[in-house]
């Protein structure tokens, strides 16, 4: 008899239904129990149902994007029903205005996708104050500048596409193509490199070891 008590109860919250698969499946090799869901209304089910047998949610992995939900509306239901739970929030538009929207509404920590089992277990049990990607305070870049006004255009309209295309003025394709176009990891580091170039550019003393040819180049 498995004792729920001592099993990690965790939800998953993914409309994409091979990624949810295989994530759910990535977290139960690790020991935890995932109830998966695939939009909001089948996650405030799922929070009901868990909520009625008194299996408490240790964690919740809520993707930004639900097609036309927003996975940040689920964060305050599921703080309401399970107050320790802890909330990370998955999303494909990495940025600074999406990670102050999260850990406003509540959530834990943030990852943007792809996100493996380790990456969001560590997330979980990581401190709050601490961020799994480093963002720059500012955008030093044009492409950062728009990246980081479209975040904010899409946070301002609850993470409708088309709604947000039409207050940038731009077709709901055109912005589905630039957010495809996501800055990388590599680009917040180089990005933040530019910012602190005294942190990589950092001087190599030269070997003085006697009998030890000195390399020019």
């Amino acid at each position: 008899m498995n004792d729920v008590s001592l099993t990690r109860q965790l939800l998953l919250v993914e409309d994409d239904d091979l990624l949810a698969e295989q994530t759910a499946r990535a977290l139960s090799r690790h020991g935890a129990q995932v109830h998966v869901a695939h939009d909001r209304e089948q996650a405030l089910q799922l929070i009901a149902q868990l909520t009625a047998q008194d299996i408490p949610l240790d964690g919740a992995i809520l993707d930004q994007n639900l097609g036309n939900d927003n996975g940040l509306d689920l964060i305050e239901p599921i703080r309401q029903h399970f107050p320790l739970c802890r909330v990370i929030l998955l999303t494909g538009y990495g940025s600074i205005a999406a990670a102050v929207a999260a850990t406003h509404r509540g959530a834990h920590n943030y990852l943007t996708k792809p996100a493996g089992a380790n990456d969001i277990l560590q997330a979980l049990d990581a401190d709050p104050a601490s961020q799994t990607l480093p963002l720059p305070d500012s955008p030093p870049s044009l492409q950062r500048l728009e990246w980081e006004h479209i975040q904010r255009t899409l946070d301002a309209h609850g993470g409708n596409i088309s709604r947000a295309a039409d207050a940038l003025g731009i077709h709901r394709r055109t912005l589905q193509r630039r957010l495809k176009k996501r800055p990388s990891a590599s680009d917040y580091l180089r990005d933040s490199q530019r910012e602190n170039p005294q942190e990589t550019h950092t001087t190599t003393q030269p070997d003085n070891t006697p009998g030890k040819p000195t390399s020019r180049g």
